[in-house]
């Protein structure tokens, strides 16, 4: 069964996202989480921040920030709204952010650009 190009490439972006948010010292909570409203790229947690993270891949030169429309971003936030309310073993804690990493590859797949958008919505 062929797989589709873009899910190829928008899972290899929220692998690269998931590293950098590691290396930044976050822990991984939840990957392509599933809600009524849509998934979930990434949740992560700090110990006191839980982010909820949408990551847009683009290959070449496209912007990945032109697919982070007002809709979007309000689709994100209703998904982080049943996650904290379906979740019973998510991490507890005071803060909540709402954060977007770019991520840009070239035609063989390596990167060339992530940039990580703290509080971005």
């Amino acid at each position: 069964m062929p797989t589709d190009p873009r899910h190829h490439l928008g899972r290899l972006g929220e692998r690269l996202a998931a590293e950098h948010l590691e290396r930044l010292g976050y822990a991984i909570v939840a990957r392509n989480h599933r809600t009524r409203f849509g998934e979930i790229d990434l949740v992560a947690c700090d110990g006191s921040v839980l982010v909820f993270c949408e990551v847009k891949t683009r290959r070449g030169r496209g912007d990945p920030w032109d697919a982070l429309h007002p809709a979007k971003r309000a689709q994100v936030r209703r998904m982080a709204r049943a996650y904290l309310s379906e979740e019973a073993d998510r991490p507890r804690v005071a803060l909540l952010r709402f954060d977007a990493i770019g991520v840009g590859l070239d035609a063989c797949g390596r990167l060339t650009r992530l940039e990580h958008l703290e509080d971005a919505f």
